[in-house]
């Protein structure tokens, strides 16, 4: 939406409602395949809720953070793309840690639409406080609930929805990319392959913060 000249004023909850759907399917494939774990989700979601209603009621251009994210996630996916094969052995880090990053992430997820899943799963990876498809479980339903927080706090601000008739289409290919999506992610790929797609959704990600 970006690249094609749209405005973060229509960008913004239109993203939050296309992640509210594919974030709802891959949170419900990772579950039914065994990869959720409510203890390693809970301490980063309770702090973002309410930061992410926030960053979405404030109305500050997301640009000013553009360069900053493109950066971290062009990081991001080198470091994810240099570590592929390590071992994972994932310890939780102490509760203050989990909380800051919720935060901080669920606050980036209201201002820029993105639900901040795209941040928290290379932290947990390259932190080794999840496994890939742990972290994969855990970012989709942060995304979840950050955007809905990020929605209601955007429409409590603009008294503002976006129009149906542009959204059905972007839902319907949002439904299958996500349905086809999550379900070879949580059961066919294997964490290499799991990762190597998530560095290039990061490079992607980047070089569009970067140039739009």
């Amino acid at each position: 939406m970006g690249l094609i000249g749209l405005t973060s004023a229509f960008i913004r909850p239109v993203a939050l409602i296309l992640n509210i759907l594919v974030a709802g399917i891959t949170s419900w494939q990772f579950y039914l395949a065994g990869h959720f774990q409510w203890r390693t989700f809970w301490p980063y979601a309770v702090p973002a809720i309410p930061l992410a209603f926030l960053g979405g009621f404030l109305n500050i251009p997301a640009h000013f953070f553009d360069i900053l994210l493109g950066i971290v996630l062009m990081f991001s996916a080198i470091l994810l793309l240099l570590h592929i094969a390590a071992s994972e052995d994932p310890h939780q880090p102490p509760r203050g840690i989990s909380f800051g990053v919720g935060a901080g992430l669920g606050f980036i997820a209201g201002i820029t639409g993105t639900g901040g899943g795209i941040f928290l799963t290379p932290i947990l990876i390259l932190c080794k406080w999840a496994k890939t498809k742990t972290a994969s479980a855990t970012s989709a339903l942060f995304i979840l609930v950050n955007s809905i927080s990020g929605l209601f706090g955007v429409i409590s601000r603009t008294n503002d929805f976006p129009p149906i008739r542009i959204l059905i289409p972007l839902l319907l290919m949002v439904l299958i990319g996500g349905t086809a999506g999550s379900y070879l992610g949580s059961r066919k790929f294997p964490k290499s392959i799991v990762k190597i797609l998530l560095a290039c959704v990061l490079i992607i990600a980047s070089i569009k913060h970067l140039i739009v």
